[in-house]
């Protein structure tokens, strides 16, 4: 007998009367069978879904075909005919008239390989409930099961066409829960299964889009011109060529921040997902940094520049009557009321901030903040059934969501680039503008309000372990607004921003207790129609 854990299973003889058996060692629930090839073994549950292969059927070939959803599998190997889990089969002997089966595990090392292997399949077909099975395998075994997300950015990203997108910045949210919920296994799982289940979704079919091989020695001034420029083939030439020097994510940063600025990007988009690359790399580690910022260099190449629309004309004007050499005064003078932005549109806002652009920039941000969450609160959710009217007022939820999440990306790089004040806040101030003419002003605060603000983002964020969203764009968005505002809220409170805190709080309150409505069947039907008229004559 070779060395192992060989157990005794089951008597020869009643293997032959019988042909298939379950049997029970110790926790191990197995499936014995006598076949024309010989004695074979495995786990009893069906990986599937756990129903007994003891029941099943094998054919001539040594195929084991579950009764309950026809999964098949070779016996010989435990490979998965039909694509799906594999089936843990087990080494054999027949000695004495026993029959043992050797219980010992492979190495560790093996074993993860083996899941990260079937992970990628089931990463590949979109599978959830597998790839909620096999990272919960990888998190049984020794190691880091964040090696699963790492993982899953190698295999996305270059089947990104435009880059990064709302995956990988949910992944950073996920991440930050994963790393607040240290002893909870389930919950761990979930953001993992989340998470990875939003790449999967991304990539799923995509072909590979490849980047440039080409490196060129970095040069900041080159990068933010390319990039400027849409030239993803230098920009990227000259990340390859900063990254070959050794330069991380850090010594990219400030040109990543300015290049996501210097447009006002309807959604915020660009600067979010510097900001997110950051936090996943601070979660995942350096090597995912050359994965992550091909991807965010392409985004920020392919964002939608709205500055160059009539409506958000004003912005590049603004911005450059900001006075050169911009140094933060420090409380100096007094930021405008959260009320005074009420109904102001985008020239009108914009020129607000500009005439306290000497106050503290981060007192100006509280003002901006409190009036983005007002907005949010008063959104007038009748928008959002109407079916007249052209592709331009299909407002919704996430137009006032992005703008929270814009905000605590824009707090988070001004802390470290001071300099990406003034772009930043005249940007919120697009934000304010182009959500005024969309809000309900019969809300009343009073009945969003909250008791206590930390506790109720508490209660918003257990409640998306078990949120019931099928589309992952809907899921996510609930997600970095959430956090988002949990986050502004507490620095608001920490810096005299009772009252922007508290209209985080109801806004967000409104928000959640609010159906979203995703398709919009009649509406879609009916600008079809009037666009084409129109094409036509």
């Amino acid at each position: 007998m070779q060395m192992g854990l060989w157990t005794k299973a089951i008597a020869t003889e009643e293997l032959r009367q019988k042909t298939q058996a379950a049997v029970k060692l110790g926790e191990r629930q197995l499936a014995v069978f006598l076949t024309r090839d010989g004695i074979f073994a495995c786990s009893d549950p069906c990986p599937h879904e756990g129903y007994p292969l003891s029941e099943g059927r094998v054919d001539p070939d040594g195929v084991l075909t579950c009764s309950r959803h026809n999964c098949k599998y070779d016996l010989f190997t435990g490979t998965n005919v039909m694509g799906g889990d594999a089936l843990r089969v087990y080494p054999v002997e027949e000695r004495d008239g026993q029959v043992y089966v050797d219980l010992m595990d492979p190495p560790v090392e093996h074993q993860r390989q083996t899941v990260l292997f079937h992970l990628c399949n089931a990463f590949d077909e979109h599978d959830f409930p597998r790839m909620a099975r096999e990272l919960a395998r990888l998190s049984l075994l020794e190691g880091d099961p964040l090696e699963a997300i790492r993982a899953a950015i190698g295999w996305s990203c270059d089947r990104l066409e435009f880059g990064m997108g709302q995956a990988y910045a949910g992944a950073a949210d996920w991440l930050a829960l994963y790393e607040e919920r240290p002893g909870d296994r389930e919950d761990r799982l979930i953001c993992l299964l989340e998470a990875m289940g939003h790449i999967a979704h991304d990539v799923r079919r995509e072909k590979i889009y490849p980047y440039s091989a080409l490196e060129e020695p970095y040069d900041q001034a080159i990068f933010l011109q390319a990039m400027e420029a849409e030239d993803e083939a230098v920009a990227t030439a000259n990340l390859r060529g900063g990254l070959g020097e050794g330069r991380g994510f850090a010594e990219f940063e400030a040109a990543l921040t300015q290049a996501a600025l210097a447009h006002y990007n309807g959604s915020g988009h660009p600067l979010i997902y510097v900001r997110k690359t950051g936090e996943l790399i601070a979660h995942l580690g350096p090597e995912v940094e050359t994965r992550l910022m091909l991807p965010l260099v392409r985004t920020i190449i392919f964002a939608r520049r709205e500055d160059r629309v009539t409506r958000f004309g004003g912005y590049p004007a603004a911005l450059q009557s900001w006075a050169e050499g911009f140094k933060p005064s420090f409380g100096r003078f007094k930021p405008p009321k959260i009320t005074d932005y009420r109904g102001l549109d985008v020239d009108k806002a914009l020129a607000l901030t500009l005439d306290y652009k000497k106050a503290a920039p981060e007192k100006l941000y509280l003002s901006l903040l409190g009036a983005m969450a007002f907005n949010m609160l008063c959104f007038d959710t009748d928008y959002q059934d109407h079916v007249d009217g052209d592709f331009g007022s299909n407002v919704g939820w996430l137009d006032f969501t992005h703008g929270i999440a814009f905000a605590a990306a824009l707090r988070g790089q001004c802390q470290k680039f001071a300099e990406s004040w003034p772009p930043g806040l005249l940007q919120l101030s697009c934000f304010l503008g182009r959500n005024a003419g969309y809000l309900d002003h019969k809300v009343k605060l009073k009945d969003w309000l909250v008791d206590d603000v930390e506790h109720f983002f508490q209660q918003a964020l257990d409640s998306l372990f078990d949120h019931d969203q099928p589309e992952y764009v809907v899921s996510v968005h609930l997600l970095k607004t959430v956090l988002a505002a949990r986050d502004e809220a507490r620095w608001a409170l920490e810096n005299d921003g009772e009252a922007t805190a508290a209209l985080l709080a109801a806004a967000v309150n409104r928000f959640l207790s609010t159906p979203i409505k995703r398709k919009h069947l009649r509406r879609t039907a009916r600008q079809a129609l009037g666009f084409v008229a129109k094409e036509n004559g």
